[in-house]
């Protein structure tokens, strides 16, 4: 019987692992965050603190900012950061190649119980799982973002991923308040990526081909679903890096030329207009006015 998850490593601390690491600790885990630059550790560290510090004076989450704030723990050490670990999440670019090395670090140096996971958004971990030796204890554990807000979950296992190892990811991730998405057969995507893919694609393909403007789709979309941002306003928020890594696995899977991301993607790319991390991307994200409510909707 796998012993409940109550210790975390999150292993690289960009957007998404910020983000999961917050709603971890909100809900009770203990969170070791690990990344191999020591400036995107501290951006971490300044990010999160402030973080919990309003998340202790909602009425949901309402406790001692002191106690959030014990909860997590930051490291440039690897071997340090996995040490008496349940869980270890790994939340690096979107390559396959990265993902195996890393993954056969994690099997040296991490306990022999402990679970493995890639937070991957479009690889299966069949494609990772021969990198380590534990192929029991292995998962795709794929977090959407905002993590606060859209709380699901994609869980699926390996080729030789066991039943409490299934059974123990799923029981964490109802524990820090998330849906868990059961992918019964493998596929690129998982579940609600995959259809998030085809959005994606379509939305980039008439933007690319100059088949529309970026704006209009983003203003159809905010319309037609009620939600406050359009693909290419969620896309910049993602980070238009990590959207054309993500893509181009799609493309290297399928051959399909329909999955390879436009040049017009990657040349923004080429210019630091990486979204809002970067300040600009599709949109100005240092303009106070963008995406207050109403922006995105046709001049009446």
């Amino acid at each position: 019987m796998t012993k409940p998850i109550s210790t975390v490593a999150i292993i690289g601390s960009g957007f998404m692992g910020i983000q999961i690491a917050v709603r971890s600790i909100l809900y009770g885990s203990s969170v070791r965050i690990y990344d191999v630059n020591k400036e995107a550790l501290e951006k971490a560290r300044a990010e999160i603190k402030p973080t919990l510090d309003v998340y202790s004076l909602d009425g949901q989450f309402k406790a001692d900012a002191e106690i959030y704030q014990k909860r997590v723990s930051y490291f440039d050490d690897l071997s340090a950061a996995v040490k008496d670990t349940d869980l270890i999440i790994e939340i690096v670019p979107e390559r396959l190649e990265l993902k195996r090395e890393v993954f056969a670090r994690l099997d040296k140096l991490a306990p022999p119980s402990a679970i493995i996971a890639t937070n991957s958004s479009s690889l299966p971990v069949s494609k990772i799982e021969t990198a380590v030796s534990r192929r029991d204890k292995v998962a795709n554990l794929h977090f959407y973002a905002p993590v606060m807000k859209t709380y699901f979950v994609d869980i699926a296992g390996g080729t030789e991923t066991s039943k409490e190892t299934m059974d123990a990811v799923d029981a964490w991730a109802r524990s820090i308040g998330c849906l868990p998405l059961l992918v019964k057969k493998e596929c690129m995507g998982f579940v609600f990526n995959r259809i998030w893919h085809a959005v994606k694609r379509e939305s980039l393909t008439s933007w690319g081909n100059g088949n529309a403007d970026y704006m209009d789709i983003d203003r159809a979309w905010v319309i037609w679903s009620g939600m406050p941002l359009g693909p290419f306003a969620m896309m910049d928020w993602v980070g238009l890096d990590v959207v054309y890594d993500i893509e181009m696995q799609y493309y290297l899977d399928s051959g399909d030329p329909k999955d390879r991301p436009p040049d017009a993607l990657k040349a923004m790319i080429d210019r630091g207009e990486l979204g809002k991390k970067s300040g600009k991307g599709f949109y100005d994200w240092t303009n106070p006015e963008c995406f207050k409510p109403g922006f995105l909707k046709p001049v009446q």
